[in-house]
């Protein structure tokens, strides 16, 4: 057997400072530093931070007043922000950068006065996130939806969670077109999930099965699975060599393995190691620079930088 691994993959920018956050906070504080929501959507990266003495939580009720808190790389809504002022905790804004942009956008547009359609995935972390920034309607691909029934010269701003798929974004962004004369797109599809999914399609066509590797909670690891698929190669979501199933390899070959951008390098090469391939082909799809700075207050520290040792 063969396998082939796709690059990019694995953590990416938002999540290496989303995870180095809670770790300085961790060293400078020491335990216990809450965490509301998955820092980000993997179970053994969450595993690994609590083992240091983070506790994660859904609400930030559930939080000691006056302790610290950090706030999910997928983004909070205001009111979480309110909630914590009133326990008098101290808030650690891990979001990633790039979904803090979407935010933005949302609040300059309805300055602007237009009306604001997001296409996102209902009950995802991010999207309660952004639909907290204001009033919006929600598009969800998964729902096959229709744009609302605004009048058709109405002035309409649309924005995109970050991890949906590029192709279900178009289409989704087709259809607010059509009903629509005055539509202002945002891309804000975020370069890890462009590259990633680009990166699975051109591994589809070199393989006869493509594993992903990540939780089933990650929607950009689900997205990875899916682009797959649509390429006519069965594939499959997995958290960790535990759940391969050796019947998927019967008469197979090549295998292709990818991975979600919150999930660690170790479980792809523990998945890679399970498989026993004969030769391993990395392939050079793409390649990604990018760093994103710290909060102001944490800019003098050292990253632990065991986020970027899960890395590719």
């Amino acid at each position: 057997m063969q396998v082939f691994l796709a690059a990019p993959r694995g953590f990416c920018a938002g999540v290496v400072r989303a995870v180095d956050i809670v770790e300085i906070a961790l060293e400078r504080h020491g335990a216990p530093v809450y965490v509301k929501h998955e820092i980000v959507h993997n179970p053994h990266v969450v595993a690994d931070l609590e083992a240091q003495g983070a506790v994660t939580v859904e609400t930030v009720d559930q939080i000691p007043e006056g302790a610290i808190v950090v706030f999910s790389a997928h983004g909070s809504p205001p009111s979480d922000f309110e909630a914590a002022a009133k326990r008098s905790l101290r808030v650690i804004d891990a979001t990633c950068p790039l979904v803090t942009r979407v935010h933005n956008e949302a609040k300059k547009f309805q300055r602007e006065g237009k009306k604001l359609i997001l296409v996102g995935h209902r009950g995802h972390q991010e999207v309660k996130g952004t639909t907290g920034q204001g009033e919006m309607f929600l598009m969800d691909d998964q729902e096959d939806p229709q744009p609302p029934g605004w009048d058709p010269d109405t002035e309409v701003a649309v924005l995109t969670q970050t991890t949906l798929s590029v192709d279900d974004t178009a289409s989704m962004v087709d259809r607010i077109n059509s009903a629509f004369r005055n539509v202002t797109v945002r891309n804000d599809i975020c370069y890890a999930t462009t590259n990633r999914q680009s990166a699975v399609k051109e591994l589809a066509e070199l393989v006869e099965v493509v594993l992903v590797v990540g939780s089933q909670t990650s929607s950009n690891c689900r997205r990875l699975r899916e682009v797959a698929e649509r390429s006519g190669v069965p594939a499959f979501l997995i958290n960790g060599p535990g759940e391969l199933d050796r019947t998927w390899f019967e008469d197979v070959t090549r295998v292709g393995v990818s991975s979600g951008a919150s999930t660690p390098e170790s479980l792809v090469q523990a998945v890679c190691d399970a498989l026993e391939p004969d030769v391993v082909n990395h392939l050079g799809l793409a390649s990604e620079d990018i760093e994103f700075t710290l909060p102001p207050d944490m800019r003098d520290a050292t990253p632990p930088r065991r986020s970027s040792s899960w890395a590719t």
